[in-house]
């Protein structure tokens, strides 16, 4: 019978315990960690279509992530508020040596957490600037992200521009900073959408100022690629970005694609998008000269692409024209995906169109005979059939 006592307390504890840890759980005061699985779970919900309860789960992932801040920032303030700490000063050196030897864990606990996500010297032991970037780290950038995911999909532009935006805001906290970029284009997206082309192109062109070929004109950064490699041999490694565009133009009116596919690399596919949503935009508007020079780059980042991923397989393999290119796309599902994805026919057919349009008139044909002699390019295959026979400048009556 004793035993039996004992073992009941020990179930009346664990019991208290376990209810105690529940009154802690996401809805009544999260644990420094439930904000982020809350998010998981969120996106598990919105994959499997549940928009209204993934939102509802965005919804508190973001007010867990809220709570933990908000409460870390209060402890950190509390302690700051003593009178023996104000004497300390700004110090952060002096201010934890105090939560140490006094245990003071909330506070502690506080700057764990800044530390783990921002670095500590960049604090410059400033007290001060630590609870500054603290009360910062209440806002999560990637749950107002999905919480304008579940809005687009259901069709609220507006409401997932504003959610789009907010995180934009946010960028410096995205866990993966490649997710302002893409937040870019998801803006720009709901701009077309909306037929507010001239942000939709300001939001577009702002993406192209990483792109160190397109926007730099100091000497030596535009002859290099994204990874410090030559994008030609035919550009000297000096040059500046607006000669090696010339340079690269000149080639493809001159010589014609393959040539051009054959002397020029250029791998930064974070812009090739923005390059061809720009290209297809001047095209339709009648700026021929523009819209060669995005879909110029666009293609040239999407051979690159593909190229690469052929070489990867093959150490061997050489590029010698887009036809021997397209047998080996053919060949690859990986590369049938990429170049569906990415819309890489009709990138080869408006980038012809501009340059007829710019007045080029063989180095249009030449990509022209290209799709003409490719069925895998469905529409394009067709439409380029259509120019060889009778070449004109197509009338823009739509965005592509």
């Amino acid at each position: 019978m004793k035993i039996n006592k004992f073992l009941l307390s020990l179930i009346c504890l664990f019991m208290f315990f376990t209810g105690l840890a529940m009154a802690q759980s996401p809805r009544g005061g999260p644990s420094p960690y439930d904000w982020w699985y809350t998010l998981e779970q969120g996106k598990q919900m919105f994959k499997q279509g549940d928009y209204g309860t993934a939102l509802l789960t965005f919804e508190d992932a973001r007010r867990q992530r809220q709570t933990m801040f908000i409460r870390m920032e209060r402890d950190l303030i509390d302690l700051l508020s003593l009178y023996e700490v104000r004497r300390l000063g700004d110090s952060l050196d002096w201010i934890e040596r105090f939560i140490e030897e006094r245990h003071y864990d909330g506070a502690a606990a506080a700057l764990q957490e800044l530390y783990f996500r921002i670095p500590k010297e960049t604090f410059n032991n400033s007290v001060t600037a630590a609870l500054d970037a603290l009360g910062t780290l209440k806002d999560y950038p990637e749950a107002e992200q999905w919480i304008g995911e579940t809005y687009l999909v259901e069709g609220e532009l507006i409401l997932a521009l504003n959610q789009f935006q907010k995180a934009l805001v946010m960028r410096d906290l995205f866990e993966n900073h490649d997710y302002a970029t893409e937040l870019l284009y998801k803006i720009a997206g709901i701009r077309r959408l909306c037929q507010e082309y001239n942000e939709m192109e300001r939001i577009l062109l702002s993406i192209l100022t990483n792109d160190r070929l397109w926007s730099s004109e100091e000497n030596g950064s535009a002859g290099d690629n994204e990874n410090g490699q030559p994008v030609s041999a035919a550009i000297p490694a000096n040059a500046s970005s607006s000669f090696a565009r010339q340079a690269m133009a000149r080639t493809l009116e001159n010589n014609g694609i393959d040539r051009f596919i054959t002397l020029y690399r250029y791998s930064h596919n974070e812009s090739a998008q923005a390059h061809r949503l720009l290209g297809f935009y001047y095209h339709v508007s009648g700026r021929h000269a523009k819209a060669e020079e995005h879909l110029m780059f666009a293609f040239l980042i999407q051979n690159t692409v593909i190229i690469d991923e052929i070489v990867r397989r093959r150490f061997d393999y050489s590029f010698t024209s887009l036809n021997a290119l397209a047998s080996e796309i053919n060949r690859n599902p990986v590369l049938l995906d990429y170049a569906e994805k990415n819309e890489y026919y009709k990138t080869a057919y408006y980038l012809a169109a501009s340059l007829y349009g710019n007045g080029k008139t063989a180095a249009a044909m030449s990509i022209w005979n290209f799709l003409a002699a490719q069925n895998s390019a469905g529409e394009w295959w067709r439409r380029a059939q259509g120019q060889i026979q009778a070449p004109h400048v197509e009338r823009g009556l739509e965005m592509p």
